[in-house]
């Protein structure tokens, strides 16, 4: 059947002014298990020559799903937390390693990534990432998956404000950590490269001595095979964003980076 002008256009309104989340017209179909095969593969094969002899394989299995999968977590977030947002063409981490200081010359990563990111921080993580956010993470390779919120690594100067932020109200955190809801899905923060001790500019002794000898602040949660494997992916998700949306929205204010109500 052909399409008329304006048809695109008027089925993407229509999308984006649902705010029913279950039972969502949805492109994204779930990723099938050729996904992970195929990063399995590479992982044996990581080669220019095997790749591109693929390329069409993680076209089709890998980067368009992930593409579909962020396209419809953004309309959720656009209700959900207006400030946060994913972009097809920017949330999808690119699959080439940068390899200019690293030993390891593998020019693919086996893995796939996206990332839903607050509007004024931009996508960038990392301790590279000035003036970065926390958000929201999907992650896929050969053998699992996860879903996981928060701010890996930020620069030193973010890392500070957050810091500082912990130290004012040392309470504030530890309460979102034990809501029932989100201790019950993601049990603790990561602890990821943490201080021995206490970074210096606070007391030994300080009420939030162990939260600020966090580097990173990040939760996560793994995702099995079934889950990955329907359209109901995006549904998961979005439960998940929704648990840990007020550790993301704590964390992005400590760095001045403020909540929406809409995304006007």
């Amino acid at each position: 059947m052909g399409s008329y002008p304006g048809e695109s256009l008027q089925l993407n309104i229509v999308r984006h002014l649902s705010t029913t989340w279950e039972g969502m017209v949805s492109d994204f179909l779930g990723f099938r298990p050729a996904a992970q095969r195929f990063f399995r593969t590479l992982a044996r094969h990581n080669t220019r020559d095997w790749f591109e002899a693929n390329r069409a394989l993680y076209e089709h299995e890998v980067r368009e799903p992930m593409r579909s999968l962020v396209e419809e977590l953004d309309v959720r977030l656009a209700t959900l937390a207006p400030e946060l947002m994913g972009d097809p063409r920017r949330s999808v981490f690119r699959i080439h390693r940068d390899i200019r200081f690293s030993k390891d010359k593998s020019p693919y990563k086996t893995n796939a990534g996206c990332w839903f990111y607050h509007r004024n921080a931009g996508r960038a993580v990392g301790q590279d990432a000035e003036g970065g956010g926390a958000g929201f993470y999907f992650h896929l390779d050969g053998s699992s998956s996860f879903v996981a919120g928060g701010i890996w690594m930020p620069p030193r100067g973010a890392l500070n404000r957050i810091r500082d932020a912990i130290a004012e109200a040392p309470a504030a955190v530890p309460a979102l950590l034990l809501e029932p809801r989100f201790k019950r899905r993601f049990g603790a923060l990561s602890r990821e490269a943490m201080l021995t001790r206490v970074p210096r500019g606070y007391p030994p002794d300080h009420p939030a001595a162990e939260l600020l000898r966090f580097q990173s602040f990040t939760v996560s949660r793994k995702l099995s095979a079934k889950e990955i494997g329907t359209p109901r992916l995006v549904d998961r998700l979005a439960r998940e964003f929704e648990v840990m949306l007020p550790l993301v929205r704590w964390l992005n204010r400590a760095l001045g980076h403020l909540p929406a109500d809409s995304r006007l």
